[in-house]
């Protein structure tokens, strides 16, 4: 029995590392797609690709129609989860890391563990021990010396870079909050379940919205370069799928305050990122303050979910 515990602890990591590094990518791919296209359209078109393939997958198993009358059910959770959760993250990041940069975007997303850990004791009565709140502090350390906020530095189009960030920290709210919520909707659906019938009001409320704003926006889809056309399936399958797929499936075994924790490795892989093939700087200040956030993380999972396993 402890050796099974083990072992769904060791699966429960590699799920969660094998989902920060597809999320990873998400600033890059957004300024990839942003010189052609709307920046909402490029939050929520992939959303809707995505959808559709969790809607064909849910199809093809048995017992659809009762899956559908339970979800329904539940619709009061699937609605705040995909609308207050999933839209308000994606629209958010979105348009911040198009107003601000992908590496800001990477390192304000450092602000979903704690915001994660704040909510999961609200909602789901998780424990903060001293061990998972001196990890938490030694991470917000690090996003205060990562920080970006160093002044009102206007973009080309004329927005403010800080209002970009605030955009982007409304988005890490959405995200903690949307990983809280959805570990409750783990009791009664699976992982695609879970994701599908969130995605599915955030779908039908966005849509019209969408089209209202950028009535064009599925006729500039033709002028999408093979390039662009790879970010946009990255941010379909990978980012919006498959990721979150892994991450739910991680949230079966360990705390959501644990889970919320390994997005740290989202921005320090995102940040790298943004230097490699965006050629944004990467300063002296922004390694110290990665190397802060990592081992602040690998504390929490060697000494957190080591003493969990013990105990069970």
């Amino acid at each position: 029995m402890l050796s099974a515990r083990r072992v769904r602890v060791a699966l429960a990591v590699l799920l969660l590392i094998a989902a920060n590094l597809l999320w990873a990518g998400q600033g890059v791919a957004i300024k990839i797609l942003a010189v052609n296209d709307n920046p909402l359209a490029i939050a929520l078109l992939p959303l809707y690709c995505i959808t559709l393939v969790g809607l064909g997958l849910l199809t093809l198993r048995r017992g659809v129609v009762q899956k559908f009358k339970e979800a329904w059910r539940f619709n009061r959770e699937f609605f705040l989860a995909g609308i207050c959760g999933q839209l308000m993250a994606q629209v958010g990041m979105t348009l911040g890391v198009d107003w601000s940069t992908a590496s800001n975007g990477a390192i304000l997303s450092l602000l979903i563990p704690v915001f994660g850990a704040l909510i999961a004791v609200w909602l789901l009565r998780e424990r903060l021990s001293s061990l998972r709140i001196s990890s938490l502090s030694l991470g917000l350390t690090g996003v205060f010396i990562l920080s970006p906020l160093h002044g009102l530095s206007i973009t080309r189009s004329g927005r403010h870079e800080l209002a970009g960030d605030l955009l982007i920290i409304a988005g890490c709210l959405g995200s903690a909050f949307y990983n809280v919520y959805s570990k409750r909707l783990l009791n009664s659906f699976s992982g695609i379940e879970t994701l599908f019938f969130s995605y599915l009001p955030a779908t039908v409320f966005s849509l019209p919205v969408l089209f209202l704003v950028e009535p064009n926006c599925l006729g500039r889809l033709a002028h999408l370069t093979l390039v662009q056309w790879g970010a946009f399936g990255y941010l379909a399958v990978f980012f919006y799928g498959l990721a979150m797929v892994f991450f739910l499936k991680a949230l079966e075994t360990v705390d959501v305050i644990i889970a919320s924790a390994s997005l740290y490795f989202t921005p320090l892989a995102g940040v790298v990122l943004a230097f490699c093939i965006l050629k944004e700087r990467l300063s002296h200040r922004t390694i110290a303050g990665s190397a802060i956030v990592l081992f602040a993380t690998c504390i929490l999972f060697l000494f957190d979910a080591s003493s969990r396993t013990e105990v069970l």
